[in-house]
């Protein structure tokens, strides 16, 4: 895994979390501003699962493995779902929910990162 990538990952996510809570707060919806950060957290994602599935033998044993890609492939979905639950959503609900999401996207990249350099 990449270092600098999932300070990126993280970094985009506190940034789009604090954003969606502050629409949250004021009662407003999704615009194209957060739509365009979860797009590029999403993007994100993707690179950093193509860097761990490529690096995956590096892993040591197949219990190791599973945990890591289960963690990697599930990440893209979240901000995917919850960008869609609030484009349909149309209540401030939608927005607590990407931020909930953000927060799980950076507590996973984190724990990614740990696996990682606990076993490489």
């Amino acid at each position: 895994m990449l270092t600098s990538l999932t300070y990126a990952v993280v970094g985009l996510t506190l940034l789009v979390m604090v954003a969606s809570l502050a629409y949250a707060a004021r009662d407003r919806l999704i615009d194209d501003r957060l739509l365009a950060g979860l797009a590029l957290l999403v993007l994100g994602l993707i690179a950093q699962v193509i860097i761990g599935m490529t690096r995956l033998s590096d892993l040591p044993n197949s219990e190791t493995q599973a945990t890591f890609v289960a963690y990697l492939v599930s990440l893209p979905v979240i901000p995917a779902g919850t960008g869609y639950l609030a484009i349909k959503e149309k209540t401030r609900w939608a927005m607590a929910a990407i931020a909930v999401g953000a927060f799980a996207i950076a507590v996973m990249t984190v724990r990614l990162q740990q696996i990682w350099a606990q076993h490489v």
